[in-house]
This record gives C-alpha cells, sequence and structure tokens, in this order.
C-alpha cells in the first residue's frame, strides 16, 4: 500500500535550506516540497527553478494557507522565527524551524507554550551539526567513566582578524539574530549534549568594530559583540569556560577540553578526539571508527516524528529554551556585570 505523502513548504530559502533541507527533504521517501515563498517572489522563484519547486507564494501568510501543505520548514533569520513558528502551528502546519531558535528567551518560551498546546504537531529546531560526528563517542567516554569527575570544561571557537571593511552581517544585527553572539549557541548546544547544563554565568564582551556599513552603505551601530568569554556552574558541579572571538588572528581556531580527576579529553581543530588517563605521559588519539558516528538525518528524523511519533531528539524546543535563557543570560551578565543563574 502505497504511503501517503508528507508535503513540505519552505519559509525561507537561503544557503542552509537550499544546502541541507532541500537535499534532505528530497532523499526522504514519500516527502514533497510543495511550495516556497523567500524574501521576494524572484528569489522564491530561482529557488523554485533550480530544485523543482512546483508552486512559488508572494509571502508567507499565501504559504500557510495551503492546505495540501502538511509541515513547514523554517529558514529564516531569528527575527522571524516565534512570529512564523506560531503562525504556522495555528495554521495546522508541523514546524522544523531553522536555528538558532529566536531572538530571546521570552520568545523561545512562546514558540514551547504554544507547541504544547499542539501536541499532534511536530515541533523541532534544526540541531548544531559541527560535532555530530564526536557527539556519539564523547558521550560515552564521560558515562563510562572516562574522566572521573568532571572538574572543568574548556572550550573556544575563534578566527582571524578583526575583518574592519565587510558591511554589517546579519548575524552582527541584533534587530534580525537578538542575544545570539557569533556561533556561542552552537557550541554550548553541543557542549550540553556530553556534560549537561549551566546553571550560572558569567560573561564579558568587546565589540572591536563598532560602525559597518549596511548594504545600502549607511553606517549602523554594531552591538552583538565580536569576541566573548563566558563562565559557568554546570549542574553537575564543574566549570566552563567558553571563549568565541572573530578577532583573534592566528588562533587555532576550534578547540575543546574536558579535565576530570581521572582523564582529560582534547578535541582539536579536525575533530579529531584525543585522551589519557592519570599516569599517562600524553595524550594519545581515540578511535572514532565512522560505522560508531551520527551523521545528518535532520529531515528524515522530522518527517520520522510526524509519520510515526517518533520523539524528537534533535532538537526539541524545550533544549531551545534553555540554550535561548543561556544566550541572554550571556548578554544580561556582561551588561551587568553580575551572575545570572538558570533557568530565568
Amino acid at each position: 500500500m502505497a504511503i501517503e505523502p508528507v508535503r513540505v513548504g519552505l519559509i525561507g530559502a537561503g544557503r542552509n535550506t537550499r544546502d541541507r533541507h532541500i537535499p534532505g527533504f528530497h532523499s526522504t521517501a514519500a516527502v514533497e516540497i510543495g511550495a516556497v515563498a523567500n524574501r521576494s517572489r524572484a528569489s522564491g522563484q530561482q529557488v523554485a527553478d533550480a530544485f523543482n519547486i512546483p508552486t512559488v507564494y508572494d509571502n508567507w501568510e499565501e504559504l500557510l494557507e495551503d492546505e495540501s501543505l502538511d509541515a513547514v520548514c523554517i529558514g529564516t533569520w531569528p527575527y522571524m522565527h516565534r512570529t512564523l513558528t506560531l503562525a504556522s502551528l495555528a495554521a495546522g502546519k508541523h514546524v522544523l524551524c531553522e536555528a538558532r531558535m529566536a531572538m530571546s528567551a521570552s520568545e523561545a518560551h512562546e514558540m514551547l507554550a504554544f507547541s504544547q498546546q499542539c501536541p499532534d504537531l511536530v515541533a523541532q529546531i534544526v540541531p548544531s551539526p559541527m560535532t555530530f560526528g564526536i557527539d556519539d563517542l564523547l558521550i560515552r567516554l564521560v558515562s563510562e567513566g572516562f574522566l572521573g569527575e568532571l572538574v572543568s570544561v574548556e572550550v573556544q571557537s575563534q578566527t582571524g582578524f578583526a575583518d574592519r571593511d565587510s558591511t554589517l552581517h546579519w548575524r552582527q544585527d541584533r534587530d534580525m539574530s537578538g542575544f545570539n553572539i557569533l556561533n556561542m549557541g552552537i557550541w554550548y548546544e553541543a557542549m550540553i549534549r556530553w556534560v549537561g547544563r549551566a546553571t550560572q554565568v558569567m560573561a564579558m564582551s568587546k565589540v572591536s568594530v563598532p560602525h559597518r556599513r549596511d548594504d545600502d552603505g549607511n553606517w549602523r551601530s554594531v552591538t552583538v559583540p565580536d569576541t566573548v568569554d563566558i563562565l559557568c556552574r554546570l549542574a553537575n558541579g564543574a566549570n566552563a569556560h567558553l571563549r568565541f572571538s572573530a578577532c583573534a588572528g592566528l588562533s587555532p581556531g576550534n578547540d575543546v577540553w574536558l579535565y576530570g580527576t581521572d582523564g582529560t579529553i582534547h578535541v582539536d581543530n579536525q575533530m579529531r578526539v584525543f585522551g589519557g588517563k592519570r599516569g599517562d605521559s600524553e595524550l594519545q588519539e581515540i578511535a572514532n571508527p565512522p560505522e560508531g558516528r551520527y551523521s545528518w538525518s535532520v529531515e528524515q528524523e522530522f518527517i520520522a516524528s510526524i509519520r510515526d511519533g517518533a520523539p524528537v531528539l534533535r532538537t526539541p524546543f524545550n533544549i531551545g529554551v534553555h540554550y535561548m535563557e543561556w544566550t541572554e543570560a550571556v548578554t544580561v551578565s556582561a551588561q551587568t556585570g553580575d551572575a545570572v543563574y538558570l533557568p530565568l
């Protein structure tokens, strides 16, 4: 007996939607991408032509009125995520929302609360994918006691020297991205998979390039930091230090250390995992065979939740609410100089 296809509409069709979500849906059995609404009809038509999508709408309101669509993939910038998620659920559509979840913790709470009023609809956030290949290995090592008692976590993600000449990117525009800063949310979401949540946050930040031209050539003030240092107390009692910077020339890039009473784990810039135990003289690379690695299957899991009722694991709205609370706490602490306790 033929499976009834799940028909998906796209609201926003930026790079991640084109590179990840559209191919992911196309590779999933009995799924059709039925419509797209982008920032303009012309840009929507370009996407439709490139990926054989039959219908282009002038705006997202028209798309949500299409009763033939079962689900919506929201690929806009964060400033629209709350509005589109609530409207999509109200229209009876399952929702896959691009990360970061929202502009603020309050928006995330609204999204979670509304989704809980729609128990028959799937609500999922696109997960942080950078560490997919090592997540299961790190979770296993920590849970099996490789570290002993976790003492501290060090995470840094830094790029080159400050770019003073480029135009204002949407990630640098608080009106578009809210409390989100650089890629700290992506890394925090990954970190809590391994070692759990933070309960206390302290932060200091800096804006090294305080003015940039926008796409129209107008000067704009930049208030989203390009460097931030964060200290956290985790629920398990360990400390965490996270550092993110777009102004760190010749830095080693991405780097993770997990320190325990009996062992140490290091993740290098190439996502290789090294470990050592008390008595060892140096770290050794830990085998991570391909068959044991999780790989991108976001769209397939979303459809499985719709079709079979499979639980949303990567990433449910309640996890998104927590990481948005943490994200907001970073800015509040940096602005006030105070420690911020979670949950807000």
